[in-house]
């Protein structure tokens, strides 16, 4: 069904000139896949448990208002990692209650403004923990607030992403000498420290280690009420960063199996003692983003054709950079946004920017793309057209989210406008062309 809304979609992308000569690179995103995405994570949880669950999006997987307000509107709250995604966040109607802050650098600035909204805060070492001592003295809070720790169980097979390591930058590393006991001793000082916080999970995280990682923060949660003769820790943030297949349109694993293997692994998460959080993101974006970039040229070079797109490192910098851990399918369409079915030839697809390696796909067979055709780049709902690379001064594309009607009709709505060239400039000092040359030199 997905598919069959992207083939519609791009094909009236062309049809109504969202993209064209004048506009060669467009993003989409399909509604109705992500309510699917936020209905199945709810779900999921919904049949393990009756405990309260926030299932906050990580802003950062999608940095854009009308995507948060629809998450909101279906239910989710937010999880906010700096001033700008707090404001993203406010500006798309989310209520302080179901926005979640973390970060491992919060100033105190950050910090106050979060206790004064009453936002939940999970500190990120017994530093800030410091400083948060000093504020809550200073002013009441509604703000529940938490600690991160680092469970430590090991990597994935992306080690940029691999938050639970020996050495990760993240939290409270449980298993260095002494490092238990001061958290037990934090909380035990504290009786305004509720929640215990963990994430283990993202792309290349295998869903066992997932489950290790909460079942460690688990286990410290039932040891410090256990030494404060009392629950004093009454919610659990177990983070997010379930994987996502790029491989192919199914998506696996599922937010359902994550949950039966929390119930089968951590039972006693899931009896209604504990308060859940949760903070995926890529998981319920990523399947429903689409790019689509003209075809510009096509040529051969040392008997190798490759067609020069206008999608490249400037959205899919992961991918340009680390394609092993970043692969992207490319789907191939006609001038018209019509699927190509031909025999295929090995070929690369190309971007715009000036270095030899912008590439999204390398040695891919397709059919043989021709200078007017239109390539489609699926997964990409997130950490992808959102958070655009700035090489070259290529302008950000426009972002538009549609819908499918039961007669195949397709309707599309601007999610973000396509940054114009005076907006480059702009952003580039453009009202201080003469800044440098007047300045005094001596």
């Amino acid at each position: 069904m997905a598919s069959y809304r992207r083939d519609l979609a791009v094909r009236a992308s062309v049809d109504q000139g969202l993209l064209s000569a004048a506009a060669p690179v467009v993003a989409l995103l399909d509604t109705a896949g992500i309510l699917a995405s936020a209905t199945a994570l709810t779900s999921a949880f919904a049949a393990v448990t009756d405990a309260p669950v926030l299932h906050a999006f990580a802003v950062k997987a999608a940095p854009l208002v009308p995507v948060l307000r629809l998450l909101h509107e279906a239910g989710l709250g937010v999880e906010v990692a700096s001033p700008g995604e707090l404001a993203l966040a406010r500006a798309a109607g989310v209520p302080p209650a179901r926005t979640v802050l973390d970060s491992p650098a919060k100033t105190p600035a950050e910090l106050r403004q979060a206790l004064a909204l009453g936002i939940a805060v999970n500190a990120d070492n017994l530093q800030e923990l410091g400083r948060l001592d000093a504020l809550v003295a200073s002013a009441p809070t509604a703000s529940p607030l938490g600690l991160r720790v680092n469970p430590q169980v090991g990597a994935g097979s992306i080690g940029a992403l691999s938050t639970a390591t020996a050495t990760s930058k993240f939290g409270v590393a449980l298993r260095d000498e002494g490092a238990r006991e001061a958290v037990v001793r934090a909380f035990l000082d504290r009786p305004w420290l509720t929640r215990l916080h963990t994430h283990t999970g993202s792309q290349g995280i295998p869903l066992a280690l997932m489950a290790q990682g909460v079942g460690e923060a688990y286990a410290l949660a039932e040891e410090i009420n256990r030494a404060a003769g009392r629950q004093q820790v009454d919610t659990l943030d177990i983070g997010g960063g379930l994987p996502v297949n790029f491989a192919s349109d199914e998506e696996t694993p599922t937010y359902a199996e994550y949950a039966r293997l929390l119930a089968d692994t951590v039972p006693g998460l899931l009896d209604g003692r504990y308060r859940l959080v949760t903070e995926f993101g890529r998981s319920l974006l990523a399947k429903h983003g689409t790019v689509l970039a003209r075809v510009e040229y096509t040529k051969t070079t040392g008997g190798r054709p490759i067609a020069v797109t206008h999608a490249g490192v400037q959205l899919a910098a992961r991918t340009v950079y680390a394609p092993e851990s970043w692969p992207l399918r490319v789907l191939a369409y006609d001038s018209a946004g019509r699927p190509r079915t031909e025999d295929v030839t090995v070929q690369d697809v190309a971007g715009p920017a000036c270095f030899a390696g912008d590439l999204l796909a390398t040695g891919r067979a397709l059919p043989l793309l021709r200078p007017g055709d239109v390539v489609a780049v699926p997964d990409t709902g997130a950490y992808y057209f959102a958070h655009h690379y700035a090489y070259n001064s290529l302008p950000r594309p426009g972002i538009h989210g549609f819908t499918v009607d039961g007669d195949g009709a397709v309707t599309f709505t601007t999610v973000r406008r396509a940054q114009t060239l005076d907006e480059i400039v702009a952003e580039a000092g453009g009202e201080r062309a003469d800044a440098l040359v007047r300045q005094p030199v001596g």
